[in-house]
C-alpha cells in the first residue's frame, strides 16, 4: 500500500538484514532492470517530507497484543538484526518508542565517465508502540558518497591513478569505513531533479533505498506476527 510520502511497505549493513546483492535482485524483480526508468516510475508516487527527506510509514495492526508484548518482541527483533551496539539510538519503554539507526553499504557502485561511486545509506527506523499496533516510520534524507576520482571509464590506467590532492578516497581504501566524502541530499539529485549529472547513480540509489525500505517493513511486520524464529510465543 502506498500514500504519497508514507510508503505502506514490505531486507542493515551491520547486521546484514539482507545482503546487497539479493537487494538488487529483489529491486529488480519488482521494478525492473532499467534503473532511470524505475527511479522516474517511483517519483510519481514519492513525494519528500518537510524535512526534504524520503520517508516511509506503515501501521501494522497486531490484534490481541499489549504494547509491553509488542515492546519485547521488537527488541527481540533490533537486537538480532542490527549487530551494532550503537544502532538502537533510544529505546524507551515507558514511551513506547524505539529508534535505530543503521548504515547499509555499498548499496549502489557505479562508474562513470571521470569518476567512480560508491553509495551507502543510513536510515533512521523509528517504531511507535500502542496496544495492538506498531507504527513504522523509515527516513532517509542523503546518500553518503565514497568518490574516487581515478576510477572512470576515462581516467588513467591503474600504473598512474590520479588522487585529486588525496581530498577523494579510493574505494580500497579502508582506514574508516564510516567516513565518506560527502553527503548528496536525495531532493538535489534525480529523480527529483531532472537536470542531474549523476543521475544513473541516484536512479540507482533511489529504487535500491525504496526496496530496502519495504523489506524492513516487511521484516518488522514478521516479526510482530509471527515472531523471529517461528517458535517464540508463549506455549512453550
Amino acid at each position: 500500500m502506498i500514500a504519497t510520502i508514507l510508503i505502506c511497505g514490505t531486507f542493515a549493513a551491520q547486521a546484514q538484514m539482507i545482503k546487497v546483492a539479493d537487494l538488487e535482485k529483489y529491486a529488480k524483480q519488482r521494478y525492473g532492470e532499467k534503473w532511470l526508468d524505475a527511479a522516474q516510475n517511483l517519483s510519481t508516487t514519492l513525494q519528500l517530507d518537510k524535512n526534504q527527506s524520503l520517508t516511509y510509514q506503515q501501521v501494522i495492526e497486531v490484534p490481541g497484543k499489549t504494547r509491553a508484548q509488542l515492546y519485547v518482541a521488537l527488541n527481540y527483533w533490533a537486537t538480532a538484526t542490527f549487530k551494532d551496539k550503537q544502532a538502537i539510538t533510544l529505546n524507551d519503554k515507558d514511551a513506547g518508542v524505539i529508534i535505530i539507526s543503521s548504515s547499509i553499504n555499498n548499496i549502489v557502485e557505479h562508474t562513470g565517465t571521470l569518476n567512480s561511486y560508491s553509495v551507502s545509506i543510513t536510515p533512521v527506523i523509528r517504531l511507535d508502540i500502542k496496544d495492538g499496533r506498531v507504527r513504522v516510520t523509515f527516513t532517509v534524507q542523503s546518500y553518503d558518497i565514497l568518490t574516487d576520482t581515478s576510477g572512470g571509464w576515462l581516467s588513467f590506467d591503474e600504473s598512474d591513478r590520479r588522487t585529486y590532492g588525496d581530498s577523494k578516497r579510493k574505494k580500497e581504501d579502508k582506514t574508516n569505513a564510516h567516513l565518506y566524502d560527502e553527503q548528496w541530499e536525495i531532493a538535489r539529485h534525480y529523480p527529483f531533479v531532472s537536470s542531474d549529472p549523476q543521475k544513473r547513480t541516484c536512479a540507482k540509489a533511489l529504487v535500491m533505498t525504496h526496496a530496502y525500505s519495504n523489506a524492513v517493513i516487511d521484516k518488522v511486520e514478521e516479526a510482530l506476527k509471527n515472531g523471529i524464529v517461528g517458535n517464540d510465543d508463549d506455549n512453550w
